[in-house]
């Protein structure tokens, strides 16, 4: 097994994945100083990258071959499995490098990929992230980060470039549980904004002032914040992790069994408040 070598302060950055997320996150990192290298598999992105100042790389493998730390902003567990298999491209980076994932995937992928990736001599973490794209835009995302001490303090001025707040959540796949958590409620009290808000356009409430008045209360969040800007995107993929993590844990979740139905059948009308619940 290699010995991962030591390495001082994170210069050279690589990110894998320039999309929604990616895109800002790099430009907040040249703006830092950092030398940043970025890959797509969308080649068209390559334009709006190297506008933000950031080297395109042909691909990932050229790409871990340059860096001391990347970011893996893909979208899927499969995606980010590829990338770190045995033969992967992100496998060949130098021994030392920092891999910090942050997908939303299964904190046991990013587990068995970390133990896997040691003989490599990488330092494979989680690096989760929330807040939406307003925030990646600001770069005042909320980043929790799973791994050793040592490692997560050699990634913390990577992860400040972007983001308002870190907190470390312990061990390599707790920022997954972490993020499953933040995505568990998210989704809960975007169902509720609806039915509550739904059910008071009903009997004439003037809803607009209502959600005002509501974010003073005890009741108030963050989807009832920004309320009409939520994509929905990913509510599906993020409670089918919760899902798989709570029947391998044996725990019974009912509230996010039925909060995902209903986010099924909530994305396509959402915000349509007169057409909730019929």
């Amino acid at each position: 097994m290699k010995k991962a070598a030591v390495r001082q302060r994170v210069k050279t950055v690589g990110v894998v994945g320039a999309g929604r997320m990616g895109t800002p996150i790099i430009g907040h990192l040249v703006r830092k100083g950092f030398a940043v290298r970025a890959c797509d598999l969308n080649a068209a992105r390559a334009g709006a990258v190297k506008k933000l100042g950031a080297q395109w790389a042909a691909g990932p493998l050229s790409l871990a071959a340059e860096s001391d730390a990347i970011l893996v902003c893909v979208g899927f567990d499969r995606e980010v499995q590829e990338l770190l298999a045995k033969g992967g491209p992100l496998r060949k980076a130098r021994p030392g490098t920092i891999v910090a994932i942050l997908s939303t995937i299964h904190p046991g992928t990013v587990q068995n990929l970390a133990k896997e990736c040691e003989s490599a001599g990488l330092h494979v973490v989680d690096s989760t992230v929330c807040r939406g794209g307003e925030a990646a835009d600001s770069g005042t995302l909320l980043s929790f980060v799973g791994g050793s001490a040592q490692v997560v303090a050699r990634l913390t001025p990577v992860l400040r470039a972007y983001s308002s707040d870190v907190v470390h959540t312990g061990g390599v796949g707790t920022a997954q549980v972490a993020k499953a958590a933040n995505n568990l409620i998210l989704w809960a009290c975007l169902v509720a904004d609806h039915e509550a808000l739904a059910l008071a356009q009903h009997y004439g409430a003037d809803v607009e002032a209502l959600r005002r008045a509501l974010l003073m209360s005890s009741c108030a969040n963050g989807p009832l914040e920004k309320w009409g800007s939520q994509t929905m995107a990913w509510a599906e993929d993020d409670m089918a992790i919760v899902a798989e993590m709570a029947a391998q844990a044996r725990i019974a979740l009912p509230q996010a069994r039925v909060n995902r139905e209903i986010c099924r059948a909530l994305k396509p009308r959402r915000y349509k408040l007169g057409e909730y619940g019929r």
